[in-house]
């Protein structure tokens, strides 16, 4: 999530203080080499508004040696049988704003891994997919958090797996329109991880 500030919007900009709107979080401990490893891992996610505060992507296999977390890179079978789990929190405080936005939906997201587009113009994926859209009432409680699992499809290629997640009706994010309220169209997204069939 960028957080490049030129000109703050209360001196008559655009802007955001950095963190104020946007935020990344890295699964580092709080040092410099940790966290410099922790994006390097790839084990990120990025939110806007404070929709939520921490996020858990795992892949599991049904015979225990698959085990997978954001940003990993695991090797499968075509025949394992793999389960997604979805862990995240959404805070019980206000955000910069002054609200305490709830996740409306969670969209569980795969495509295949390919090499690169042909037409550097190209901006879309074409077995990209929302493999499922859930709301937080189908989620489990586990204390503060809300939790699910999904059963994913066999693989036929390699593929990757991501998770995103919004306080909007919105199915897919939109161009935002001029001046509007950036408070209201809030997204968060989940680096991927990357299954290869053996």
């Amino acid at each position: 999530a960028n957080s490049d500030s030129h000109v703050h919007y209360s001196e008559g900009g655009s802007d955001f203080w950095p963190g104020e709107f946007s935020k990344t979080y890295v699964w580092s401990e709080k040092n410099h080499d940790s966290i410099m490893a922790g994006i390097r891992s790839g084990n990120v996610f990025v939110t806007t508004g404070d929709l939520i505060s921490e996020l858990y992507v795992t892949v599991s296999g049904s015979n225990e040696s698959v085990s997978a977390s954001i940003g990993d890179d695991v090797q499968v079978h075509s025949s394992d049988n793999l389960t997604v789990t979805v862990r995240y929190l959404d805070p019980q405080t206000n955000n910069h704003n002054g609200d305490n936005p709830s996740v409306a939906r969670v969209d569980l997201i795969i495509g295949e891994i390919t090499a690169g587009a042909a037409d550097n113009s190209t901006d879309k994926h074409p077995s990209t997919r929302v493999l499922a859209r859930i709301t937080p009432e189908q989620f489990t409680t586990a204390g503060a958090y809300k939790e699910m699992s999904y059963q994913l499809p066999k693989l036929t290629a390699d593929s990757y797996i991501r998770v995103r997640g919004t306080n909007t009706t919105e199915l897919e994010p939109a161009l935002d329109p001029r001046g509007e309220n950036p408070w209201q169209d809030l997204w968060f997204y989940s680096n991927p991880i990357r299954l290869r069939l053996e």
